[in-house]
């Protein structure tokens, strides 16, 4: 765990801050050895040009990691912030104001991070909403209906920039020209997967991308769960739409716990293995996320700054609600009067539900509710 309060030095000299990201990105450097290294030495640079047997006399610098350090170079770490400018980029120290707070604090902290975008975003109350690649139309729909509505409550929202629900709740997000922070899990300039890269501009160009990967690297199977960590510790809440066991959401769930934040988790039916990672978070103890005020209620500053215009009866949603403007129905009756099946009918009724527009009753009926969830009680 990083010592309370400790965010590293503050380093306004480019030459300080060349040989900090040297020092950083050395090999076998993790936060509590650099910590030492810059406790030991009159600043990173002084810990740069120090002997070997000045580094081997510290607690565990052993030969190779001091050999390391005595092949770090200045030179490169200057010409990779000189990489991160072109790029149009920024480098944030543990020492500088725009570094975010949430992740000082954290039990493996980032030395550096890389970030193109808004840096205002970092210090606004943000929440994480993270699924599965792999995802049902039911999933989808929630995952867009959280993520616009926690948008227009004024949140920030967090995610890790995957295919699937990531995808989703950024996208719904912008939608409403809401504030996103994507986490990646590679270097900037590298957009993975590629099917994102009109995401990734928009994010880059309206948002933020953050991660604490040198431009240019590619993913690996590593990368992913140590993106997770900062998923979790940029946000007060985690919520997690669709997760099937094993899921990346799931990590990133877990993080959340370890770090004491708060996880949601969206309940899904019991015979689908995609909600099976969810249903398993809320058995052991995990917040059920039935309506957006489950979430709200964490965010006494959030505050919802418009209400939903009216649903054209020419959209799915619009006949939908059409029909349930006649009086509470059977799922399979408004599935037989729309021509949809079943599972197309419940897919966007459990949507609306989650919006507060719609409520279930006992035997899968269903009828209008008089506003949406979003207006918090008192």
């Amino acid at each position: 765990m990083t010592p309370e309060g400790w965010g590293g030095p503050e380093l306004s000299d480019p030459r300080e801050r060349a040989a900090y990201l040297a020092l950083a990105l050395t090999p076998g450097i993790g936060h509590a050895r650099l910590h030492d290294l810059l406790q030991a030495f009159d600043g990173p640079g002084a810990a740069l040009v120090a002997s070997e047997a000045e580094l081997l006399r510290l607690p565990g610098i052993r030969p190779t990691v001091a050999a390391a350090i005595r092949s770090a170079s200045a030179r490169e770490a200057r010409d990779l912030l000189h990489r991160v400018e072109r790029l149009g980029a920024g480098v944030l120290l543990p020492g500088d104001g725009s570094f975010p707070q949430a992740l000082r604090c954290i039990a493996e902290p980032p030395p550096v991070l890389f970030a193109q975008g808004r840096l205002d975003l970092l210090g606004r109350p943000a929440v994480a909403i993270v699924g599965s690649r792999d995802h049902s139309a039911y999933g989808a729909e929630v995952c867009a209906a959280i993520s616009r509505e926690a948008a227009d409550a004024g949140l920030v929202v967090v995610s890790g920039m995957a295919r699937g629900l990531d995808a989703a709740a950024h996208q719904a997000c912008l939608e409403v020209a809401g504030a996103t922070i994507g986490v990646l899990g590679n270097g900037l300039g590298v957009i993975y997967p590629a099917a994102n890269r009109g995401l990734y501009q928009r994010v880059a160009e309206t948002g933020l991308l953050l991660t604490e990967f040198v431009p240019g690297e590619r993913p690996s199977a590593g990368s992913f769960p140590r993106r997770n960590r900062l998923i979790a510790g940029l946000a007060r809440a985690t919520v997690v739409v669709e997760a099937a066991i094993g899921s990346g959401a799931l990590i990133t769930a877990g993080e959340a716990m370890e770090q004491g934040k708060e996880v949601l988790a969206v309940p899904g039916p019991i015979t689908s293995s995609r909600s099976a990672g969810a249903n398993r978070l809320i058995r052991d103890g995990a917040k059920p996320l039935l309506e957006l005020r489950d979430l709200l209620e964490l965010y006494p500053e959030a505050s919802p700054r418009r209400a939903d215009p009216p649903d054209r009866e020419d959209t799915p949603r619009g006949r939908l609600l059409g029909q349930l403007g006649l009086g509470p129905a059977h799922v399979d009756a408004l599935s037989l009067r729309l021509g949809w099946s079943p599972a197309e009918t419940l897919g966007l009724l459990g949507a609306l539900e989650v919006e507060g527009i719609v409520a279930q009753r006992p035997g899968l009926v269903f009828t209008r509710t008089s506003g949406l969830m979003v207006h918090r009680t008192p």
